[in-house]
């Protein structure tokens, strides 16, 4: 699990405000672009800078890629 920073309201515009002590950890500037996800079941949100989306994304598919060879070196030992 990650790191709890406090809690938010949405405004009557949709908008929330991001607690200062996540927006210096994160290097968040004004401006910054986010991308937002719904999580499983859209239960709730997960906000991720867009220029991380790239590397997420890479990273993910370099792990899918792994797993993908060690279920056809298992299937391939049976």
């Amino acid at each position: 699990m990650g790191r709890c920073y406090g809690s938010t309201t949405v405004g009557e515009r949709g908008q929330v405000v991001i607690p200062i002590e996540a927006r210096k950890e994160l290097g968040l500037e004004p401006g910054a672009k986010l991308v937002v996800f719904a999580t499983g079941k859209h239960r709730g949100l997960i906000l991720m800078p867009a220029e991380m989306l790239a590397r997420f994304v890479a990273e993910a598919i370099s792990e899918l890629t792994q797993l993908e060879q060690i279920a056809k070196a298992d299937v391939q030992d049976t």
